[in-house]
């Protein structure tokens, strides 16, 4: 069995696509240091998805390793329907009229997917289409047409994404697509569910509450790329199990110099409060076609870990582009870089709430955290049925590697996509003492202890109990 050791801990996800959707093509980008994959829901058919959670799951088999599995929905993504030879153009100054009509567009008529645009938009209301290469401004809307002013013109081609930003959008956050998918990844336990276009709390508990009804344990990552997400961020944090910074449509959404305030804003909010979370869109952008990233890009991979971020997250680099494991390699070269160089990503967030109903137990979490610190501790040890362990302790940025032990099997793929944590399964609890020894041997025997190595053991007493850690114990392994 192989297993890799030597690792980074700021995880990457990768958006699996034709260019690496084969079992082949997955597992080198596994061992190159891939902690999750994502799939595209606004791509593909069910049988090629399935095809790819069957690799992903054999090659976990294979490897000894634990990669998630996440699913991003498309949510409401409103697009134009097709115009004619595939691009016309669009002057500055000129009268555009959207309809909900299945039309052919022209320069002067486009149809729309979105049958409540009419009712949505209103007088000065601002459209933005392809990423915000076009800009239109709304004049008045009368039965199932929108007369707009082009603001920036430009070439217009068929199916292009457009953006509201200006515009509180009455559809649902799942659409009747998204509700097939949603039976789909939770018919095949996928670890993690990304909900798009995500705007209030409810949204979140709304998913969370369909995945509790059908029995399923599918962690809801909530994507922020919306205006009114960032209103209600707190509720949306507490309400989520994880947040994705979208920035691609939050930088078209809201004006695009914010975005990278709102990223460190939300990556501090979730850190505080322990929820894992991924930054995402154009890490990499130029390695769709290029070999090497720009010195941009590799500073904004270096500013993403230095924030805090969980994860980082490549899209059409790894789904579509030219070198996929090259990608993969550049950034996981980038991560380790400032791990090893910039000590202040360490020992984070150290207070936990007084109002906590699990504020004893934290604790205990905190204590062993700074321990680790004091001792120059080489790893921490969590045992965990929940998971809650894991984040607690990853919430605290810990130097020392943390191991993460459960018999909950389902659990120890979910948990992959947190900082610096490596999972291992555990099931024999008959007592604290040999407990602790089995899981000092097991490291041992797996290379990620050696002797000399300082361990800080955390754990309930009595082990059989399963309840909250509330024991610290320190091991000089020899």
């Amino acid at each position: 069995m192989e297993q890799r050791i030597a690792f980074n801990k700021t995880k990457i996800v990768a958006t699996v696509g034709p260019a690496c959707n084969s079992r082949e093509k997955l597992k080198e980008l596994a061992l190159a240091g891939v902690d999750v994959f994502r799939l595209n829901f606004s791509h593909g058919s069910h049988e090629e998805h399935l095809q790819v959670v069957q690799y992903v799951r054999s090659i976990n088999e294979e490897l000894g390793t634990h990669i998630a599995l996440l699913q991003d929905l498309q949510g409401p993504k409103i697009r134009t329907r097709e115009v004619e030879n595939n691009g016309v153009e669009l002057k500055a100054g000129q009268e555009l009229v959207i309809t909900t009509e299945r039309v052919l567009g022209n320069s002067h008529l486009i149809s729309t997917s979105y049958e409540a645009m009419p009712q949505d938009v209103k007088s000065g209301d601002m459209i933005l289409v392809d990423d915000g290469k076009i800009e239109l401004r709304v004049e008045r809307s009368e039965g199932n047409k929108v007369f707009t002013r082009v603001i920036y013109g430009g070439i217009l081609k068929s199916r292009k994404g457009i953006n509201l930003p200006m515009t509180d959008v009455s559809a649902p956050s799942l659409t009747e697509k998204d509700e097939e998918d949603l039976v789909f990844g939770m018919q095949n336990d996928l670890d993690w569910i990304a909900l798009s276009f995500v705007r209030t709390a409810d949204d979140v508990l709304s998913l969370k509450e369909k995945i509790r009804k059908a029995g399923k344990y599918c962690k809801v990552m909530a994507k922020v790329e919306k205006p009114e997400a960032l209103k209600n961020i707190d509720a949306i944090i507490r309400a989520a199990d994880g947040i994705m910074v979208a920035r691609g449509d939050l930088g078209v959404e809201t004006q695009m110099e914010e975005v990278p305030m709102v990223q460190k804003m939300i990556v501090r909010k979730c850190n505080d409060i322990g929820k894992p979370v991924i930054i995402a869109t154009q890490m990499m952008e130029s390695m769709i076609t290029n070999p090497r990233p720009t010195r941009a890009e590799t500073n904004d991979i270096a500013n993403a870990v230095s924030d805090g971020a969980d994860a980082l997250m490549l899209s059409a680099e790894t789904a579509a582009g030219q070198y996929p494991l090259e990608v993969i390699k550049s950034m996981v070269r980038t991560i380790l870089s400032v791990e090893e160089n910039m000590p202040s990503i360490y020992f984070k967030h150290e207070n936990v709430s007084e109002q906590s109903a699990t504020f004893l137990n934290d604790s205990i979490v905190l204590q062993a955290c700074r321990l680790a610190k004091k001792v120059k501790a080489n790893a921490i040890v969590g045992m965990t049925k929940s998971g809650y362990t894991g984040y607690r302790i990853a919430s605290h940025r810990p130097k020392a590697n943390v191991f993460i032990f459960t018999n909950n099997r389902p659990l120890m793929s979910s948990l992959n996509l947190l900082w610096g944590i490596r999972c291992f399964y555990y099931d024999k609890m008959e007592s604290t003492d040999q407990t602790f020894t089995d899981i000092t041997n097991y490291l041992k025997e797996m290379g990620c202890l050696f002797e000399g190595n300082i361990l800080i053991h955390t754990a309930s007493m009595p082990i059989q109990a399963k309840a909250r850690t509330n024991t610290i114990k320190l091991t000089v392994v020899d």
